[in-house]
């Protein structure tokens, strides 16, 4: 097996950031957001077939999971409108041949769901908390390969709707 062959950017640990303040240690589980198409259907006069349509995107959210109840993450939870919460989820890829790369996530949004799970004796519980996201951004070794917010998504660093934002005049 050649070295171009070998597995690479394996995730082989992470941690996550939560208003400025290091998880390491504290963190079970992170969902990234989920950057999804809207799709529509449409079948016009002529065509033979539908085919489906993008309208924008869909809204955006990340979850983490902690086994400890954390004071720090309760008291972001219900912040006043408009307050957003700075988020970065930190990643360790690494090829078989041992290069390691960073990956980094950077979120801003509000927590919007603290779940504590059930206590139980002698069990971990799982407190699950989601995020509502309104901005992400994903780099890989310093490398943009995803920005959004609600009003554009570059990809590989270039704007996706710059021609339709020129077409509003902005």
């Amino acid at each position: 097996m050649t070295e171009s062959n070998k597995p690479r950017l394996i995730m082989r640990d992470c941690t996550l950031w939560a208003d400025r303040e290091s998880k390491l240690g504290q963190i079970g589980d992170i969902t990234l957001p989920v950057v999804q198409k809207k799709l529509e259907e449409i079948r016009n006069g002529g065509m033979i077939k539908p085919r489906d349509i993008t309208l924008g995107y869909e809204k955006l959210g990340f979850s983490f999971k902690m086994p400890g109840l954390d004071p720090q993450i309760v008291k972001l939870f219900g912040l006043r409108p408009g307050v957003e919460t700075p988020f970065i989820i930190t990643g360790a890829l690494v090829d078989e041949d041992g290069t390691v790369h960073s990956a980094v996530a950077t979120v801003r949004g509000s927590i919007n769901q603290l779940d504590h799970g059930n206590w139980k004796p002698g069990e971990l519980p799982e407190n699950d908390n989601t995020v509502s996201v309104n901005y992400y951004k994903l780099e890989i070794d310093g490398e943009e390969l995803i920005e959004m917010d609600d009003f554009d998504i570059k990809i590989g660093g270039v704007s996706q709707y710059q021609g339709i934002r020129n077409a509003l005049l902005l």
